[in-house]
């Protein structure tokens, strides 16, 4: 059983490994981000997609361009309607106007779709590259188990070599697909401690996504109002890192460690503004306001 189970998985394999070549992401399509987005670079990370994280950050994204794209649609209607009244009462000017808006309205409502194709392939393409690496995973496992033989010991090597391309080509997918993330615009908003916020404490906030920081330093003024030497900056979401967010207390030349939190980004993708309070501390006696518009 042992011998005939290793003969025919040897001629399994064999046809597995070149419809694995043949569907190498690579050979078909350019998925090379641009450097200023290129956190997944090959040479540059260790090797290990994570296709469950992926699959949430996909669904949010979508959800939130499907968002954008009815609020839209919805503004094209309106102004359509309007485009139809107008031209019946003849006001020329505003009929021009109001038919520049419509058009506006048709070109970015364009934009979002290609947008969604877009998404929506790099994901199908980043399936049908894990279903291949699941496959070769499950007959390099099967192999390990039949007896030793030289055509065996063949297509293990053959196996692992295709488990390692759509390995290669699955980050490459993750490295193209943030690209289409957009950005997220975080606007500091104060921090919230009531007894523990006094007038001349100083602050500093250090958020952190991946490789981008940003670090800010705040001051409590006599009539409780805050001022901040930066409002907001933008980031570029990442598909494996979350928002860390480090608060420390400024007394003269001593910092006092006051909270370190860590923020998932998956609820931002969303066309309305997040507001979002993040607990500092462990009993939450000091908060961080931000909101995140994506």
């Amino acid at each position: 059983r042992s011998c005939s189970f290793t003969g025919f998985s040897t001629v399994q394999s064999r046809k597995l490994a070149k419809s694995l070549s043949r569907s190498s992401v690579r050979s078909r399509m350019s998925l090379k981000p641009p450097k200023a987005y290129n956190s997944l670079q090959k040479g540059a990370l260790i090797w290990d997609p994570k296709p469950l994280q992926v699959k949430k950050i996909f669904e949010a994204v979508k959800k939130g361009l499907n968002e954008y794209l009815e609020t839209h649609q919805a503004e094209l209607d309106y102004l359509s309607d309007r485009h139809k009244d107008t031209k019946r009462n003849s006001r020329l000017a505003f009929y021009y106007d109001l038919d520049k808006q419509i058009r506006s309205v048709e070109r970015y409502i364009r934009k979002l779709e290609f947008h969604i194709s877009k998404v929506e392939e790099l994901y199908e393409a980043y399936c049908i590259q894990c279903r291949l690496r699941d496959g070769a995973t499950n007959m390099k496992q099967a192999f390990s188990l039949s007896p030793s033989t030289k055509a065996s010991r063949e297509s293990l090597v053959e196996l692992y070599r295709n488990v390692q391309e759509c390995t290669e080509d699955m980050c490459f997918i993750e490295g193209a697909l943030e690209v289409h993330l957009g950005e997220f615009h975080v606007k500091m908003k104060g921090l919230v401690g009531f007894a523990r916020l006094c007038p001349g404490d100083q602050y500093e906030v250090f958020v952190r996504l991946g490789r981008q920081k940003w670090r800010l330093k705040g001051k409590i003024e006599t009539d409780d109002s805050q001022t901040w030497d930066e409002e907001e900056k933008i980031f570029i979401p990442n598909l494996h890192e979350k928002f860390e967010i480090k608060v420390t207390e400024l007394r003269g030349l001593a910092t006092i460690l006051v909270g370190v939190v860590t923020c998932d980004s998956i609820s931002f993708f969303s066309t309305k503004p997040q507001a979002i309070l993040v607990d500092i501390t462990e009993l939450g006696t000091i908060k961080l306001r931000l909101e995140v518009l994506w």
